[in-house]
């Protein structure tokens, strides 16, 4: 595996010889330094002056540049490959990321060779591997078989729209690794959620299979409405917003079938009105708010000459003959501003406050 890099190594290092000058380095019987022919004489002369470490380190950036290369040669020559046989950005991605990871891998264990290092010298007992793993890996190889499992049940894909259901927030999925699952969400910001999160979550996916969306409205009118030309008027307002489907074949739904065409129904009838229900189709989920905003808008100029009124929260009170009896007396005011209590039964000047006197029972109406 390293075979290459030794040969690299021994262009840099060098051994005496008996016909040498007694110096580190190869040497001839005349004492000018080896090399291979297509090296100048100077700067083999300038190598071989250079101390170990230093050319330790040119061998590990020659290595680290040779990866990067052959990493970005293997993914240009296998991408489209791997691309067609997953069909699938996320897993195409992950592979691609495999491929770099193995390379970098030899990379590394080359490395190690050059300072002498074997795997053997880095082995941990398993009593400290376990530690480790338990305190500190633990959540990272939580994440990674996490990232396994949305990989396999593929939940979601790059590029679908998904809503995280407990924060009602919307957003398209960017990235999808072994750990993490990154979301651009629609108020361009990012979100980065730990796989194991994320499969703890309901997660809303609005173009997984189809991206037309169902949607309802609800809209209350009085009890006094129209309200069968209110059912009318809204559905029509629904059919002339672009986005929404306004008709065609029936949709399906697993087993079930739905009117494509947008449809108003009678919900129930509330305290204080008839709530009515309007389900439409939108053929994007892009603009969830735009579309229902744009309909509530064409309903309202709709019934602006229409006998529909939008109902709001009001109570009537109602007095009949088992609800008693209650006063009421209107007087002038008083110089003050103060209104004063005007009583039939008081005389003019009296006050019933200051020095008015009772009336007897009998006079009480």
């Amino acid at each position: 595996m390293v075979a290459w890099l030794r040969a690299l190594a021994a262009l840099t290092s060098q051994t005496a010889t008996p016909g040498g000058d007694g110096a580190t380095g190869t040497a001839t019987a005349g004492g000018t330094p080896s090399g291979p022919g297509w090296v100048p004489p100077g700067v083999r002369t300038f190598v071989n002056g250079l101390p170990t470490p230093v050319i330790q380190l040119f061998q590990v950036v020659v290595i680290i540049v040779l990866a990067y290369a052959v990493s970005q040669l293997l993914i240009q020559l296998l991408g489209r490959r791997i691309a067609r046989r997953f069909r699938r950005p996320s897993l195409t991605r992950t592979a691609l990321r495999g491929i770099r990871l193995v390379v970098f891998i030899f990379a590394t264990l080359t490395i190690m060779g050059i300072y002498d290092y074997s795997l053997s010298d880095l082995t941990l007992s398993v009593a400290v591997f376990s530690a480790v793993v338990g305190v500190i890996l633990a959540p990272i190889v939580g994440s990674i078989i996490s990232g396994v499992f949305l990989l396999a049940d593929q939940p979601y894909e790059i590029g679908d729209m998904i809503e995280l259901a407990e924060r009602d927030q919307r957003g398209f999925v960017e990235d999808i690794t072994l750990r993490y699952t990154k979301i651009f969400t629609l108020d361009n910001t990012f979100l980065v959620i730990p796989n194991g999160a994320m499969r703890e979550r309901d997660v809303v996916n609005y173009s997984a299979e189809d991206t037309r969306t169902r949607q309802a409205l609800d809209v209350l009118v009085t009890y006094e409405s129209d309200v069968p030309r209110a059912r009318e008027l809204l559905e029509q307002a629904a059919r002339e917003v672009d986005g929404v489907v306004s008709g065609g074949p029936q949709i399906r739904v697993g087993a079930a079938r739905y009117p494509a065409k947008p449809t108003c129904y009678i919900d129930n009838f509330a305290d204080h009105g008839i709530n009515l229900r309007l389900r439409y189709w939108i053929e994007e989920p892009y603009w969830l708010l735009r579309v229902r905003s744009k309909i509530q808008t064409a309903f309202a100029e709709a019934i602006a000459d229409e006998d529909v009124v939008i109902a709001y929260p009001h109570q009537h009170h109602v007095f009949d003959e088992t609800s008693g009896e209650m006063q009421v007396a209107v007087g002038d005011r008083n110089p003050d501003g103060d209104a004063a209590r005007a009583d039939p039964r008081v005389p003019d000047g009296e006050s019933a406050v200051d020095g008015g006197t009772e009336p007897d029972e009998d006079e009480l109406p």
